[in-house]
């Protein structure tokens, strides 16, 4: 019952944030999408499928950061389609300003692990699948703490953390550092990679031959 209860307060927090973040926001986005038209064309927004708790997939909304890929030239890596104004939007979160549509309508919450690819559902181990007992969010313990400066095995582990201990003090206290992480501009990138290396599955112990 405490679960249930904790879980409608959360519902309830996220809407009425959402709400108001979205009105707040409104002006800003506007000016945002009016600058990624100019830097990067259309579309302004970018929509892609991610699932969500208990596995369930949603459109998720953000603003486009990325020129398109060229399906008739080479194939080209994240680090050749980011542009500098692409580099900007991320680093501030602002290319995340759109999402909270997704968290009025339901589809995520505020703080919770981050929603990833649909194709990396059969890379996870029967633990890390645990992740998405709960909707997924805008930031999370791993974002709080270190974002794409993690491994990927380190950001999992924060995941089912997060899973295993939630509770609004604990969403209160990941909001505030998340705060103090984006405006340090830390972890935007994976050291080597302009975003975060594809996730490639749980590792798996081998026997020797």
């Amino acid at each position: 019952m405490k679960s249930h209860t904790s879980d409608s307060i959360k519902r309830g927090l996220d809407l009425g944030v959402g709400v108001l973040a979205l009105g707040l926001s409104a002006p800003a986005q506007l000016v945002i999408a009016l600058l990624v038209r100019r830097n990067l064309g259309s579309p302004v927004i970018f929509r892609q499928l991610r699932p969500g708790k208990d596995e369930r997939l949603f459109e998720l909304v953000k603003f486009r950061t990325m020129r398109p890929a060229d399906s008739a030239a080479d194939p080209v890596g994240d680090a050749d389609r980011l542009t500098p104004f692409g580099v900007f939007l991320r680093s501030t979160s602002l290319d995340e300003l759109p999402t909270l549509w997704n968290v009025v309508k339901g589809d995520m919450s505020l703080v919770g692990p981050r929603p990833l690819l649909v194709q990396y559902l059969d890379r996870y181990s029967p633990e890390q699948r645990r992740r998405h007992e709960v909707r997924p969010g805008l930031t999370g313990l791993a974002q709080a703490c270190g974002r794409n400066s993690l491994s990927w095995s380190a950001k999992l582990s924060l995941d089912l953390e997060y899973v295993q201990m939630r509770s609004l003090s604990t969403d209160l206290r990941i909001v505030a550092a998340t705060v103090r992480t984006v405006i340090s501009r830390q972890g935007i990138s994976a050291p080597g990679s302009a975003t975060m290396p594809e996730f490639m599955g749980a590792e798996r112990r081998t026997s020797p031959t």
